[in-house]
């Protein structure tokens, strides 16, 4: 059986400061150029609402969804779930992940909008996880950088629970 940890490994309050961080460095960053945010479902829904409604910046919001575990062990194949973002070449994406831990999803998506022709992509994560790392992809953007932990809450899941969580935890099992 999987249980979370009995305290958070980050707490509401310092992922609505570091998101407020964020945000404030994404619009110095995008002034006076429209961004469009590609957020990543559904992990990521929380995480990028709170950015949005921080920012400044003229933004069109997009998302796309991928489905790369099952349980905790990594899906063999991604699938990836384009939901409809015609708008892409020329413009400058900024690419909203809940964590970035082995890189494959992160690849696979930033390929995907490469292919399309953005004026340029970036990557900003919740969460940074290098010690699973086995694709080359740094983010230009980082909430925290975290041991290797599979995490749940604010967002992310283990098989569709814990989303709801206000805070981060680790899974124990």
């Amino acid at each position: 059986m999987m249980n979370i940890s009995n305290r958070p490994l980050i707490d509401a309050t310092a992922i609505q400061s570091r998101v407020k961080e964020l945000a404030a460095q994404l619009d110095g960053d995008y002034q006076g150029r429209a961004l469009t945010v590609v957020v990543v479902l559904n992990g990521a829904m929380f995480f990028a609402a709170d950015i949005t409604r921080q920012m400044r910046a003229d933004i069109l919001l997009e998302s796309i969804r991928v489905r790369s575990y099952t349980g905790t062990a990594p899906a063999p194949e991604l699938t990836l779930f384009d939901a409809g973002n015609d708008a892409i070449a020329g413009r400058h994406i900024l690419v909203l992940e809940d964590i970035v831990d082995s890189g494959r999803t992160a690849v696979a998506i930033l390929n995907h909008f490469r292919a399309r022709q953005a004026a340029s992509i970036s990557l900003c994560t919740l969460l940074d996880k290098p010690a699973r790392r086995i694709e080359t992809v740094e983010p230009v953007y980082i909430g925290f950088t975290i041991d290797d932990h599979f995490v749940v809450g604010y967002g992310m899941d283990y098989n569709g629970r814990y989303r709801q969580l206000p805070h981060i935890y680790v899974l124990e099992s």
